[in-house]
């Protein structure tokens, strides 16, 4: 009775366990980055993202308010008073110190005897007290180590710094739309080229066509790194050089061998009596592609799209070859991130808000677009 067509197989729990284990492998890392974007410096490097909704430890080092601007004479002494937090907070002190090898060396309410009559108390609530002579209570604030409790804290700085001020400003906001300028047109050029050639090598007749289909296929086994030298020395010869359309061509002939053999599979799947009654009727094959071929599969041009917009907005290596990135007119949002590990190697609240932004075009275009691609990636299989 188990093989009867229409029972549930014993293995589907198997089955939903995995594709729940492989949603969650992809959703924690994404979600991992969106929440780190909007932390702190300090609240990235003391716990990971998953505690992000609760009270860190976090050490911090503080000064005091500038003596110059802030001190008072009180008894023949001259005094700062200030507060390390804000009037509401509570930041849960549990231990303070004046020196980095002594952090943890005061409890709060104690004294710290600086030297020579100058003290510093610290107090619950952040608040403090520095005094002493007027030689002592000069120069730069009384740097202090405190060890707290800070509740969560979410910012749009990091987006601020990214986007619309900062001195990566230009060039990241630079690089997004350079990005757009080469995906766009990598996407829609393969799509159209490779769109034609599946036309004639599914419903057109001429000699060489399985020649073709052929070298088609085996063109999608060529690794992408050895054809790379070639054909940079060949743009070079014909005089396009590196810019963006030399990345355009280069996409392009990346993508063509997928493209036309996954449309070309779809083509080919499709009902041969429609075709044929179009013809009878007095259609050319431009109008059978136009008006009936190109409507009925847009599925399969939309699940390559997917593919061909992520390839293309997530490159590095073909956007480092044939783009001149030396000025920053050109360079990319994976370029210009790599840049950034470069010279903000401790920054990761910056660089995660920059790799958020970065993915979050090709997640928006897959959601939009997902719901085709199974139907574009399955069709022509099966007849």
């Amino acid at each position: 009775m188990d093989n009867i067509a229409g029972t549930k197989s014993s293995l589907t729990w198997v089955v939903h366990i995995s594709v729940a284990l492989l949603i969650a492998l992809w959703l924690f890392p994404t979600v991992g980055l969106l929440v780190s974007s909007f932390r702190t410096a300090d609240q990235i490097s003391t716990s990971g993202w998953w505690k992000a909704m609760v009270a860190s430890e976090q050490n911090l080092i503080l000064r005091a308010a500038d003596p110059d601007e802030a001190r008072v004479e009180r008894n023949g002494l001259f005094v700062v008073e200030g507060k390390f937090f804000g009037d509401n907070a509570d930041p849960g002190i549990s231990a303070w110190g004046t020196s980095s090898r002594a952090v943890d060396a005061y409890s709060i309410g104690d004294v710290a005897d600086l030297g020579d009559g100058e003290t510093l108390e610290l107090r619950q609530d952040g608040s403090y007290v520095w005094s002493g002579s007027e030689e002592q209570i000069s120069g730069r604030g009384q740097r202090v180590f405190i060890t707290a409790n800070i509740p969560p804290d979410f910012t749009l700085d990091n987006y601020d710094k990214i986007l619309l001020t900062g001195n990566n400003t230009d060039s990241m906001a630079k690089a997004f739309f350079n990005t757009l300028t080469v995906t766009i047109p990598a996407t829609i050029i393969p799509i159209v080229v490779a769109a034609f050639a599946a036309y004639a090598l599914a419903w057109m007749d001429f000699p060489g066509r399985a020649l073709l289909i052929a070298i088609v296929v085996g063109l999608l086994v060529v690794p992408l790194q050895l054809a790379l030298i070639p054909l940079l020395k060949l743009h070079l010869g014909i005089g396009i050089g590196k810019g963006y359309l030399g990345v355009w061509l280069a996409h392009t002939g990346f993508g063509l061998p997928l493209a036309v053999y996954l449309l070309r599979n779809y083509m080919v799947g499709l009902p041969r009596d429609i075709i044929e009654n179009a013809k009878v009727d007095g259609a050319t094959d431009f109008l059978i592609f136009t008006r009936i071929i190109l409507p009925l599969s847009f599925p399969a041009l939309a699940s390559f799209a997917i593919f061909q917009f992520l390839w293309t907005w997530n490159d590095l290596l073909v956007a480092k070859v044939f783009l001149i990135d030396a000025t920053g007119e050109t360079t990319v949002m994976t370029n210009q991130i790599v840049e950034m590990l470069g010279t903000r190697g401790g920054n990761w609240e910056i660089l995660a808000t920059a790799a958020f932004v970065s993915i979050a075009v090709p997640l928006i275009f897959f959601f939009a677009m997902q719901r085709y691609l199974v139907r574009g990636l399955l069709a022509g299989s099966v007849k």
